[in-house]
């Protein structure tokens, strides 16, 4: 199993996480390096929106700031996060899970 934050610092559940990969792009095929655990990124990015803390600031336990930083704007500019709203939103109505 890949390296996870402790408690004080995740964000999400196994389950949470599994699904939410399953709808974040992947590194393979792309130019450059491939992605080093995404999901200690996108945990680093959740907990950042989660303290409101400025990028700079996020725990070491995330990886480099600026990894964390970079992943998030790319994941705005391309689309993902709007992409990832969507699909949950479209499953939580279809589940009648809306809480």
């Amino acid at each position: 199993m890949a390296e996870t934050v402790g408690d004080r610092h995740q964000v999400l559940t196994d389950n949470q996480w599994e699904l939410l990969e399953l709808l974040l792009p992947k590194s393979d095929g792309r130019v450059g390096r491939n992605f080093s655990n995404n999901r200690l990124v996108v945990e680093g990015m959740l907990f950042r929106l989660r303290t409101g803390m400025p990028w700079r600031d996020l725990p070491e336990v995330f990886g480099p700031w600026q990894t964390v930083w970079k992943r998030h704007r790319r994941y705005a500019a391309d689309g993902t996060w709007d992409r990832v709203l969507v699909a949950l939103t479209a499953l939580a109505d279809a589940t009648e899970n809306l809480d």
